[in-house]
C-alpha cells in the first residue's frame, strides 16, 4: 500500500501533506463541527479550498480504527479513496492508497 501522505495529530484533527504524481499539497483534516446524519466526520482542506472528506471506521476485527478518506480535485480523473492509519510510535499518521481491484485488469 503506497503511502501518499503523512500527518501529525492536531487539536482539531490532523495536519500534513499529500504527495502523488498529480498532487503536492499541505492539507488539514479538521473535525466537521456541523456534522449531521451521514455527513463526514472530518473535512479536508488545502488552504481555504475543500478537497475531500473523511469518515471514522473500524476494521473487521474491531482492533484498528482509521479514517476512510475521499480526495477530489479537477485534475484527477476520479476521486482517490484512501485510509489514514492511526499514528504509530513515531507520532506520524500515514495516508495509504490502494487501487480498486477492478481497475487492475484482472
Amino acid at each position: 500500500m503506497p503511502v501518499i501522505g503523512t500527518f501529525t495529530p492536531a487539536k482539531d484533527g490532523y495536519t500534513g501533506s499529500i504527495t502523488t504524481l498529480a498532487l503536492n499539497a499541505k492539507v488539514s483534516i479538521l473535525v466537521n463541527e456541523g456534522k449531521q446524519g451521514n455527513a463526514p466526520d472530518f473535512l479536508i482542506t488545502a488552504g481555504a479550498i475543500e478537497v475531500g472528506a473523511a469518515w471514522r471506521r473500524t476494521n473487521h476485527s474491531g482492533a484498528l480504527q482509521y479514517l476512510r478518506v475521499k480526495l477530489d480535485d479537477p485534475l484527477l480523473p476520479e476521486p482517490i479513496w484512501a485510509a489514514l492509519l492511526e499514528a504509530g510510535k513515531d507520532g506520524v499518521a500515514r495516508l495509504v492508497w490502494v487501487r480498486d481491484r477492478e481497475d487492475d485488469g484482472a
